[in-house]
């Protein structure tokens, strides 16, 4: 379903008449687009620590036009305020900020900046984790870039987006596929996000294919977000078995037959449904997305026992289920990426949500349980939990309901299908089992829980 206010408050009258009112004009974010050849096109602007430099050398790939601020030790132009152009992609290096007072370079480099940026810039900040640190003011410090890049992408206008990534120590040859997404329109609705990298041994051969050669799963993939997640592993390369309960057959082919992919009818809540999923998968799998959900929405005081029952059977025992059978039939391969499609409703909970909020929560706390066995051979598993995007679903919401849910959000709009797949492609790259046993929201940094 289209969103008529953001359109109309893009239109000539519509700008004058919210504007005139005082009413809030989300614009149009840019999205990734097919032939697109590089992840930044515009001016990226460097600063900050040491780790700025080694950005500086994945530059070129990045983007034509690099430049530096207030970082004499860079091999770059430098940006002048005032005369250097807009920018459309900023990344500083706060990793040395060592004590409280450090901070101040925060304000003295952003400052200046900030009236410059392009419509649907990208900001991200690079610290060292909190609890890697063993001196407690650096410690304070680092913790405290945590708040700085929350407020600061609730600053940000015209679509742009911030945030906040902790470099582990040896992750720093990880960096340049963090910043391809975070960097890129591939991440048009996060913001306001934190995430920590660790190394990984695993790279991307090709970034115009990073996902070549490997097997992905994606369940709940005849329509919707499953749809969407499934078409752009595709593009980047993976092959992809479509998974779907039987109602949903036809949908299913036609998207296979498109995608040049498998289609697997099957309940994922039947008895012997494990049994029938290792016997499709002869050739193991590289990629899972557990994407498959329902609702069943009332308040506890009215819910029933049968409504409870089928929303954590279908979005939290299944994967379970699932992930285990392939994990001890031997069908993950060692590297394998796992991404399970949690909600922002299972960090901050949803009023008549509480069996699906208690399954989302718990599919967080299932990436984090198993993240340490599957790092042990070279796999990753995380949770993605979606805000408010545009989905029949969605649709179907009551239209005061509807519109508080694009609205209430630092970017004001709900997102596309597109935004929560282009997540899951990212973290399903090889490089990305820096990333393990973590939730990134894609939300466009709802007002709703953290």
């Amino acid at each position: 379903m289209s969103d008529r206010y953001l359109g109309f408050a893009n239109s000539t009258l519509g700008r004058k008449l919210v504007d005139a009112l005082g009413l809030p004009r989300p614009v149009p974010l840019e999205r990734w687009q097919a032939g697109r050849l590089r992840p930044i096109e515009g001016a990226l602007v460097l600063g900050g620590g040491p780790l700025a430099s080694q950005v500086a050398a994945i530059a070129p790939r990045l983007t034509a036009d690099c430049y530096g601020f207030d970082a004499e030790a860079l091999d770059a132009p430098a940006w002048v305020a005032g005369l250097g152009p807009k920018i459309k992609a900023v990344v500083f290096d706060a990793s040395r900020l060592s004590d409280s007072d450090a901070l101040k370079q925060l304000h003295e480099f952003f400052q200046p900046l900030l009236r410059s940026l392009a419509p649907s810039a990208h900001v991200v900040i690079l610290g060292r984790a909190p609890e890697s640190l063993d001196d407690a003011q650096a410690s304070v410090a680092q913790r405290a870039l945590e708040g700085f890049s929350r407020s600061l992408a609730k600053e940000l206008r015209n679509g742009a987006t911030a945030n906040l990534l902790y470099v582990g120590d040896g992750t720093e040859d990880q960096l340049e596929g963090a910043l391809r997404f975070f960097l890129s329109p591939k991440s048009a609705f996060v913001s306001g996000q934190v995430l920590r990298l660790s190394a990984c041994a695993a790279q991307v051969e090709d970034w115009t294919r990073p996902l070549a050669g490997r097997h992905a799963l994606v369940t709940g993939a005849a329509r919707g977000i499953g749809a969407a997640i499934a078409e752009t592993l595709a593009r980047d390369g993976a092959e992809v078995t479509l998974l779907d309960v039987p109602q949903a057959q036809r949908d299913l082919d036609a998207l296979a037959a498109r995608l040049g992919g498998r289609a697997l009818a099957l309940d994922i809540c039947a008895a012997d449904a494990a049994a029938q999923l290792l016997e499709a998968l002869p050739q193991g799998l590289d990629i899972l997305v557990h994407n498959a959900g329902i609702t069943r929405d009332k308040t506890l005081a009215n819910m029933t026992p049968e409504y409870w029952d089928a929303v954590l059977a279908v979005n939290l025992k299944a994967p379970q289920v699932l992930t285990q059978a392939l994990f001890e039939g031997g069908k993950l391969q060692r590297d394998a990426r796992i991404t399970l499609l949690a909600s922002v409703s299972g960090i901050a909970g949803n009023r008549g949500q509480s069996n699906y909020a208690a399954s989302k929560a718990g599919l967080i706390g299932f990436a984090q349980a198993w993240a340490p066995r599957l790092a042990a051979q070279g796999a990753s598993i995380n949770a993605v939990a979606p805000g408010f995007i545009e989905t029949h679903m969605t649709a179907a919401m009551p239209m005061g309901l509807r519109e508080a849910g694009r609205r209430l959000s630092s970017l004001g709009q709900g997102g596309l299908p597109q935004d929560v797949a282009e997540a899951i492609a990212w973290l399903s790259q090889p490089g990305s089992g820096a990333v393990n046993g973590q939730a990134l929201r894609v939300c466009g940094q709802a007002l709703m829980g953290a």
